[in-house]
């Protein structure tokens, strides 16, 4: 059985929030009963809210924007090439090396 995070959009984390801060009684554990979410995220969602002003929604892997999880992976993808590029630069080396030693 696959252990998956449910992805919660902008809008259903904002409803809960609003929620929360229309019935300030009602504990999060019952707002997390209300909505299927666990009662630390709607906390969680609740504070970052009231910090920040306004719900943050990250993409997978936790990046800010979609632009900075792109970034993140060209920069993964740069250093791929240049480790891949540094490992042939030595195999070179040694090729020529030992084509020399056998003249």
């Amino acid at each position: 059985m696959e252990d998956k995070k449910a992805a919660y959009d902008k809008e259903f984390r904002e409803g809960v929030v609003n929620y929360k801060r229309e019935h300030p009684d009602e504990t999060f554990v019952s707002i997390g009963k209300k909505f299927g979410v666990h009662s630390t995220t709607v906390g969680k969602w609740y504070r970052d809210a009231g910090t920040r002003g306004e719900v943050v929604v990250r993409g997978s892997g936790n990046y800010e924007s979609d632009e900075a999880k792109d970034i993140a992976h060209l920069k993964k993808e740069l250093r791929d090439y240049k480790d891949a590029v540094e490992v042939l630069k030595k195999l070179l080396a040694y090729w020529e090396n030992s084509q020399s030693e056998h003249l």
